[in-house]
């Protein structure tokens, strides 16, 4: 699929993308919605202001989502709306297109709309109202499972009867590129000890968890749950997912009902919204397809392709370091499907809405550095070498880490751009 605008080949924004996002910029300092294109963004707010959406009529009534500042009220209008809107801007920038005079030959209007990415703030994309993370990462689930109980015990009896999550903490989330603080807690310095008093401290083993996260596009009514088979028309689209995990805090904390502070702190995801329509090429089944006799009749989806080939990796910069690539995945390594875990969130008559946030749970392989965790690479005790030849079991201060996922080949990326954060110190505090 060609362009007339220039776009590098290595670019996760190819034309088979079009991802959603909000931006700020010089030119645009109140929050707009935009599309991410090569080494642009394309300002969706001054596009329809100036006529871009003419030769669509069914985006007509609905041009002032685009002033908004998140996506939450385009998000809402449904998938077919987002699919008439993804394919027109493509249709804009292709270099056949049938509608030269809307921004091709338009120098006006691409001086006013297009500009480019290092121009550009990115925001949250949308407001998110709750957070739900799930645990849909079969070989995560086993590893740690091996670490904290053995191998004979390492998957709950549930486990593959449906798609464990915990409600996680919708404030904490952010942009990538926002520092995160190393967060203080109870934490014991002696796990082994008896009697078991925590002391106050800040974290000493800060983890990353690799994940992708869909949001929630049109709403359900409270008490009528969504059909498996037509969860996945209630989903805007996908980003990277970064659920920062403090190891110790949890460890202390996690009984009896599961993480809190030790998730709360931070949550980091990308800009920009990769529609599930772009993705489509990338379909493939999710791990052990035999899985669907064992769920109860409404996890039981009517297609098995149900999850996206995606390769993923996540680096570790030092300071004063090199870039050292720590692990690659790949998000087709999930044990349940966003349509799932969506049916199984609203069976009750749970009502989910516009912005809300599903994570997939942690995602990792079964082969060495394809774990989405430091705490799973390591085993909290064998450090890895990075670049530089220094040693790392956990996170230190001063670390960068960047996630990041595309699919396709080269020209034709389908990628989500990077998922990044530098740790700083923990705040002090005195009592």
């Amino acid at each position: 699929m060609a362009s007339w605008l220039q776009i590098p080949k290595n670019s996760p924004f190819s034309l088979a993308n079009i991802p959603f996002g909000i931006i700020t910029s010089a030119k645009a300092p109140s929050r707009v919605a935009a599309i991410a294109i090569g080494d642009y963004a394309l300002n969706l707010n001054a596009f329809a202001s100036s006529g871009g959406f003419s030769q669509l009529p069914a985006i007509q009534p609905h041009l002032n989502v685009f002033n908004q500042p998140t996506l939450n009220a385009f998000a809402a209008l449904g998938r077919p709306v987002h699919r008439q809107v993804r394919e027109y801007i493509q249709s804009v920038f292709r270099a056949d297109t049938p509608y030269p005079q809307v921004l091709k030959d338009n120098e006006s209007l691409q001086k006013l709309a297009l500009l480019p990415l290092s121009e550009v703030t990115n925001h949250l994309p949308m407001q998110i109202g709750d957070y739900t993370d799930f645990y849909a990462g079969l070989n995560h689930a086993y590893n740690l499972g091996v670490l904290l109980r053995g191998p004979d015990n390492a998957l709950q009896p549930n486990y593959k009867h449906l798609p464990v999550a915990y409600h996680g903490r919708a404030s904490s989330i952010v942009v990538s590129g926002t520092p995160i603080h190393r967060p203080n807690g109870q934490i014991l310095a002696n796990p082994t000890a008896t009697p078991k008093v925590p002391i106050f401290s800040p974290c000493k083993r800060l983890d990353i968890e690799l994940e992708m996260a869909a949001f929630v596009s049109t709403p359900n009514d409270m008490g009528k749950p969504v059909s498996v088979n037509n969860a996945e028309d209630h989903i805007f689209g996908l980003v990277l997912m970064n659920d920062w995990s403090a190891r110790d805090i949890q460890a202390w904390e996690y009984v009896p009902l599961g993480p809190f502070n030790a998730k709360n702190f931070a949550t980091t995801i990308t800009p920009w919204v990769v529609l599930i329509d772009a993705l489509e090429p990338f379909r493939v089944p999710s791990l052990e397809p035999e899985n669907r006799e064992n769920v109860l009749p409404y996890l039981r989806e009517k297609r098995t392709d149900n999850v996206f080939d995606i390769p993923l990796e996540f680096e570790i910069t030092n300071p004063g370091g090199q870039p050292t690539t720590v692990s690659r995945s790949n998000a087709k390594n999930l044990l349940f499907s966003f349509p799932q875990m969506l049916a199984h969130h609203t069976i009750t008559g749970c009502n989910l809405r516009p912005g809300d946030l599903l994570g997939s749970g942690t995602i990792s392989g079964t082969e060495p550095q394809t774990q989405g965790s430091l705490f799973e690479q390591t085993k909290g005790k064998e450090p890895l070498k990075l670049a530089d030849g220094s040693e790392r079991i956990f996170l230190e201060d001063g670390d960068t880490v960047v996630l990041r996922g595309k699919a396709g080949t080269e020209g034709n990326y389908v990628g989500f751009g990077d998922c990044s954060a530098t740790i700083l110190p923990a705040v002090k505090l005195e009592f």
